[in-house]
């Protein structure tokens, strides 16, 4: 990469335009994405001097801030050609992202034919298949043989975003079969396409979410897909590589929501810095505010704090087991939603589980809290006090229900938050943390109420 730009530097100083155009061109397309990344000002500068074909492939994987900043930069014709270049999945991708008026004035660059077709993809629901798809694809007739369907390919083919799956459709665009071009290069070209049909057809349709696309991609090797309409007429299809990018960036947004922030739109360094404080803050308040609660409930056991002072130490233990344990579990049933493993109607079942497990990891943590604390009071230092074996006996108490509460509420959070249409990502972890926190601290002293009763009633005797 350093020899890269030290070269591309060398040519812009000599400002030897053939050059700069033959270096250029001899590039993989992803390098010239990273020298665009090392070197932002020339990015218009590299588009235009590329031949128009190998542009186009560069502009399609820059990420979107990149691609506006260097529309706006780039001449007139050049923008013309690029956006009449474009496959029309990544147009749409790219007008779905700007802003109307820029949207409008760039569909004016269009043929009738493009034009149409763009703004009936950017018709479809923002997060639907509907936009990924491109409308070039091969469609042949089942009455055909494999002679006229390669004919058809020869003078269609290079149009088309892909050839390695063929469509059969029938009257009015109805989709019958997809076959894989490997089927028709490998029989005798009189065969007939009808033989080759063998009705294992698997179609998105139009209107389904982006998420579901990923998962039947991932179920089905398969390099490209069709998408249907209700009526099963063929509108267009999806390839894998527009599904890469899709599955990549529902990631990233949900590991963010996972930190309990909004997902970013732009790469962390491009953010305003005001911006990237906005989207914390929120959910820092109401954290805060939740977490506030905290202070209420130890206030309310004051009296009980007063007598065994001790009961404070393991406050902090206490709350962060209780929220350890809750983060665990959200995460682990976010994942196993996001992935399709876990559906609502699962939920007595996972609720079942993770009684099971917060009841083995209570029981872990608790053994190891209380002999912690025996082996200390016999062996170490007298800092527990005279009632130290019933300290121990109330952390252990308290970690089994405190540690169950946080698995509990941990996997069923995600789940109601399904239920109500909220993305349950957004639930996970700090939310998580904060709620087992305040109810941890609630469990710890009324444990210590139970086992501690006689400590405190005589205590009360002495007032």
């Amino acid at each position: 990469m350093e020899e890269m730009v030290e070269q591309i530097e060398l040519l812009l100083e000599q400002g030897d335009e053939r050059q700069l155009k033959e270096y250029l061109d001899s590039l993989n397309i992803s390098d010239v994405e990273e020298l665009i990344d090392e070197l932002p000002q020339h990015g218009p500068l590299f588009i235009d001097t590329l031949s128009i074909n190998r542009s186009v492939n560069v502009f399609r994987i820059l990420d979107f801030p990149t691609q506006e900043r260097i529309l706006k930069k780039l001449p007139g014709k050049k923008v013309n050609q690029i956006i009449t270049e474009l496959p029309p999945d990544d147009r749409t991708a790219l007008f779905g992202e700007m802003h109307g008026d820029t949207v409008s004035k760039l569909v004016q660059h269009l043929s009738a034919a493009d034009r149409k077709e763009a703004l009936a993809l950017l018709g479809y629901e923002e997060y639907s298949v509907g936009r990924l798809m491109t409308p070039d694809y091969i469609a042949v007739k089942k009455s055909w043989d494999v002679e006229r369907v390669l004919q058809h390919i020869r003078q269609y083919g290079k149009n088309s975003e892909t050839i390695d799956v063929i469509y059969v459709v029938g009257d009015k665009g109805v989709l019958l079969d997809d076959i894989r071009i490997r089927e028709i290069l490998l029989v005798d070209p009189s065969t007939k396409i009808s033989e080759l049909m063998d009705g294992r057809l698997i179609a998105l349709n139009a209107a389904d979410p982006q998420e579901d696309a990923i998962n039947v991609f991932r179920m089905n090797n398969r390099t490209a897909l069709p998408v249907t309409d209700a009526d099963n007429t063929l509108l267009g299809i999806v390839t894998v590589d527009d599904i890469l990018w899709i599955a990549n960036e529902e990631y990233t947004e949900d590991i963010q929501k996972m930190g309990g922030q909004e997902a970013l739109d732009e790469p962390y360094l491009d953010i305003n810095l005001f911006k990237l404080v906005k989207k914390r803050v929120g959910w820092l308040i109401i954290l805060f505010l939740s977490e506030m609660l905290t202070s209420t409930a130890m206030q309310y056991f004051n009296d009980e704090i007063a007598v065994v002072i001790q009961l404070t130490f393991f406050i902090p233990l206490i709350m962060s087991s209780g929220g350890n344990s809750g983060s665990q579990a959200s995460t682990l049933i976010v994942q196993a939603m996001a992935l399709g493993e876990v559906t609502l109607a699962d939920w007595w079942r996972v609720m079942r589980r993770e009684i099971l497990s917060g009841l083995m990891l209570g029981s872990i943590l608790g053994i190891i809290g209380f002999l912690r604390i025996v082996f200390w009071a016999e062996y170490i230092s007298p800092i527990y006090g005279p009632h130290w074996l019933l300290i121990a006996f109330t952390i252990g108490f308290s970690l089994i229900g405190i540690v169950l509460w946080g698995s509990l509420a941990g996997s069923m959070l995600p789940i109601a938050m399904k239920r109500l249409k909220l993305d349950p990502a957004t639930s996970s972890a700090p939310f998580v943390a904060t709620l087992v926190d305040v109810t941890g601290l609630i469990i710890y002293f009324n444990v210590a109420l139970i086992v501690m009763h006689s400590v405190f009633a005589s205590a009360h005797a002495h007032h």
